[in-house]
């Protein structure tokens, strides 16, 4: 009798731990994000505030937003926060995603070295990256199909230049933000980065670092982030229900201060809502 009853108090402890596992896995939201909200701190100050207010658990990834958009196609993650809004919403269109929601914002600069050898500084972004082009500067690309690489493709065609791919001037680095400004800082050369990953980068420099802001203020630097749940039709074992309170949290006003309160050297990295 006694070998008995021990199995079956293992047996319900087993079942216990497991039902238990199964609960905690589903109060879990598994989220694709871009570098910058993981670079700068940012989810790290937010979702244990969101934990705090609905006892879900948010888990991510941090990558470019081209990835991130295919991790959502793949049906590996329930949520987006990304920065492409064409890629955006050309994925909702696809039936991958839903409920598309713009939630912060901040803009892109370009950054060289004080010296700046190309002279681009308070030029306007078509001006300036008809210089660089001229002038074979050194110029640090994501080139990773990210939402920032996404963008200076975008800029480039408004310049009226071909993207310089081949061009030996221009350094495709293939990594994420906080890292290509430490290539572009290494070779003395240019490049395109949100304002907030540039705050941190400055941050962690003490507030000195060798690349400074050369060009922003332009509209087309205008860079806003969303939130995307993925379409549970696309993918049946997406998280809708959870992902949803997310978005209903991060577009609520707790989360609009905590997003306006965020700031680096006294300077706020991103502005909550849509940029109009």
């Amino acid at each position: 009798m006694r070998p008995f009853i021990i199995a079956l108090t293992f047996l319900v402890l087993t079942v216990s731990f497991f039902s238990g596992n199964s609960r905690a896995a589903e109060k879990e939201l598994m989220m694709a994000t871009t570098t910058s909200t993981d670079n700068t701190g940012l989810l790290d100050y937010l979702m244990p505030r969101f934990k705090a207010a609905t006892g879900i658990e948010v888990k991510w990834t941090a990558t470019g937003t081209g990835r991130a958009l295919r991790l959502g196609e793949n049906c590996d993650v329930d949520i987006l926060m990304v920065h492409a809004p064409a890629a955006e919403k050309k994925f909702v269109e696809n039936g991958f995603g839903v409920a598309r929601h713009e939630i912060m914002y901040n803009d892109f600069v370009i950054i060289g070295p004080e010296r700046d050898d190309a002279d681009i500084k308070g030029k306007s972004i078509k001006d300036a990256l008809q210089t660089i082009r001229a002038k074979q500067a050194v110029f640090v690309s994501r080139g990773d199909n990210s939402g920032t690489h996404k963008k200076e493709i975008y800029l480039w065609q408004v310049a009226g230049l071909p993207i310089p791919e081949k061009e030996s001037w221009y350094i495709q680095a293939g990594q994420g933000m906080l890292a290509t400004i430490t290539i572009a800082a290494e070779r003395g050369g240019y490049t395109l980065t949100d304002r907030g990953t540039y705050i941190k980068y400055s941050d962690n420099l003490g507030g000195d670092p060798p690349l400074k802001i050369m060009v922003a203020g332009d509209r087309a630097l205008v860079n806003q982030y969303s939130v995307i749940a993925i379409n549970k039709k696309h993918c049946p074992g997406a998280r809708h229900e959870l992902a949803g309170k997310l978005i209903d949290w991060i577009s609520g006003a707790e989360a609009r201060q905590l997003i306006r309160d965020f700031k680096l050297l006294g300077k706020p990295l991103f502005t909550p809502g849509a940029k109009k």
